[in-house]
């Protein structure tokens, strides 16, 4: 059950962050509907950051 607290968390966090920051940039688009340089070379990092996160939670959590 705890594990369900913590991805409910972790996603209800993101949305939190993720939607303002969304909604600002493509306000300020003006490319079509693609996303800005400034948010896409971000991206990667990122999820590189996320999985090295997850696979030291894996093997030292």
């Amino acid at each position: 059950m705890s594990n369900l607290i913590m991805v409910l968390a972790v996603l209800f966090l993101a949305l939190i962050v993720l939607v303002p920051l969304l909604e600002k940039y493509a306000r300020n688009s003006k490319s079509g509907g693609q996303a800005p340089a400034g948010v896409v070379k971000w991206i990667f990092p990122l999820l590189a950051l996320v999985i090295v996160l997850q696979l030291l939670q894996y093997y030292f959590g």
